[in-house]
């Protein structure tokens, strides 16, 4: 069974101004919230748009935890717990669990890497040390390795391995997946920019970055296409992509918190090594945030 159907938002998370920019548990609280009250469907916590990289291990639980509480079952948390190091992500994956989590996404190993018999005994150690669905992550931009499409087909028939979130921007490797695997195997999109495209295909929802500022815009947009009016989720996409790609005119989520920084959010700056957007980056956001109708404080 999916974890979600919908919109999932990619959480970001905020950072107080003080020197360790420590995390701004209360604003997170106030972030989720605000995302149940606008139609997210599920939050998924501590992924690439919620900077976990550069978070210990404590931390990160710290944040899963309040994302559990904040969200009191109201919609489904996902936690990102995959680093490029299997025995690590065990660690963290089995206290995510214990902080009552309803999922988790599992990033390709990055730097290292692996190979794709590598892939395929990673993914099955992770999840064979927790009892939670798994949503596999493939984003090979960030982490030049790709789970080509038998590979996914042969970690679906793991019982636990529930879908993934595919962010290879590849449209004929992603419709092989789909070809591949059957339909207990969720096929989510990892790039807004693709939505409709993925959901053609058989996808049923996807993990959003562009969700974390138009929250129901991005739900309405999914529910508009799977309860049968393509022409008009097609336009909704169309009229999206101009923002989508604003928010990637730089390293993400660097666009992302300036934008959301702009309309009076206040999530702070990313910690480095990103940092605050400027200049002409910055001016067209702006222009784009305009576009879509959003307020723009600064």
């Amino acid at each position: 069974m999916a974890l979600f159907k919908g919109s999932g938002v990619a959480i970001i998370t905020p950072f107080k101004s003080d020197e360790k920019r420590s995390v701004d548990f209360d604003k997170y609280t106030e972030l989720i919230n605000w995302h149940v009250e606008n139609g997210t469907d599920a939050i998924i916590t501590c992924g690439t748009t919620g900077e976990t990289s550069t978070m210990l291990i404590d931390e990160q639980l710290e944040v899963i935890e309040c994302a559990v509480l904040a969200a009191k079952k109201r919609v489904k948390v996902i936690a990102g717990t995959g680093t490029n190091d299997t025995a690590y992500d065990i660690n963290v994956s089995k206290g995510a669990e214990k902080l009552g989590v309803d999922g988790l996404l599992l990033v390709t190993p990055y730097y290292n890497k692996t190979s794709q018999k590598g892939l395929i005994q990673h993914f099955t150690a992770l999840a064979s040390s927790v009892s939670l669905p798994v949503i596999l992550y493939n984003v090979p931009s960030r982490t030049a390795l790709n789970i080509l499409p038998d590979t996914a087909y042969e970690l679906s028939k793991i019982e636990n391995i529930v879908g993934i979130k595919e962010a290879s921007g590849d449209i004929s490797q992603i419709a092989a997946i789909a070809e591949f695997c059957d339909n207990n195997f969720a096929l989510y999109s990892g790039n807004d920019d693709q939505t409709i495209p993925i959901l053609s295909l058989g996808g049923i929802g996807l993990i959003s970055v562009v969700a974390n500022i138009m929250p129901q815009y991005v739900h309405d947009m999914i529910f508009t296409y799977l309860n049968g009016d393509h022409e008009k989720a097609r336009d909704m996409q169309l009229k999206l992509n101009p923002f989508c790609r604003a928010l990637f005119l730089d390293v993400s989520p660097m666009p992302l918190k300036a934008a959301m920084n702009m309309m009076g959010m206040g999530v702070g700056e990313c910690r480095l090594p990103l940092i605050d957007v400027e200049g002409s980056t910055r001016e067209m956001i702006k222009v784009r945030m305009k576009e879509q109708g959003l307020k723009v404080a600064r």
